[in-house]
């Protein structure tokens, strides 16, 4: 069984485990959460991204790009500045993440409050942000993708992405699915026209790499 299979079977048996989870634990959950206020969702959320910064810089993340300044953004994917400046091509796949936990917590715990469904999305993006930067998922990158120059991100750049995330979430809270799906796909579109990569063709790429899509990318 490849990686690839591995990954995809344990995502499929978290999600079955939680939505499992929130469904028999629904009156706990209701009167766990009556408690928490807002103040203590703004602490927690700030806790779990000051965590992710620490667990980036002890693992030896660059706090910013080496180029020795910040850009609001970085255009240029073959480079060595990019993931390292507040945003990129790449910060609108995280808006999009930002979508999609909205989606998936809404199914799965439908009677969290939202703060609680938020604090979930932030836990799995800010762990997926560590892991991301581990040497493991880098050389992943670098063998499978058009990725030969990464490196990993820049502490700056995956608190960025993290707060993409939040800004993802909080726009699928606000406004109606369709126009969050009329987004993605624009989004998508968008990013592909331009770099030709996006958050589909990186899954793709990450989990089971096609030659001719990285041969199409590199052209």
């Amino acid at each position: 069984m490849s990686w690839a299979a591995v990954f995809w079977s344990g995502l499929t048996a978290l999600g079955v485990a939680m939505r499992e989870f929130a469904i028999h634990t629904h009156d706990m959950n209701i009167g766990f959460f009556k408690d928490i206020s807002n103040r203590s969702y703004i602490i927690a959320s700030c806790g779990i991204i000051f965590f992710a910064f620490l667990s980036l810089f002890f693992m030896g993340r660059v706090p910013i790009c080496e180029c020795g300044y910040i850009k609001l953004w970085h255009g240029v994917t073959m480079s060595s500045e990019n993931s390292q400046h507040i945003s990129d091509w790449y910060s609108f796949s995280h808006i999009i993440h930002g979508f999609g936990f909205y989606l998936l917590f809404r199914f799965i715990a439908p009677r969290w409050p939202v703060g609680a469904r938020f604090l979930a999305a932030l836990l799995l993006e800010s762990s997926w942000e560590v892991f991301e930067n581990t040497d493991f998922i880098i050389n992943r990158y670098r063998e499978a993708t058009i990725s030969f120059d990464y490196y990993g991100d820049s502490v700056l750049n995956s608190i960025s992405d993290i707060l993409f995330m939040v800004l993802g979430f909080f726009a699928a809270y606000h406004f109606p699915v369709w126009s969050i799906v009329a987004a993605t796909i624009f989004f998508e579109t968008f990013v592909l026209y331009f770099i030709r990569d996006n958050l589909a063709l990186n899954i793709i790429m990450l989990l089971y790499p096609f030659e001719f899509i990285k041969q199409w990318q590199g052209g």
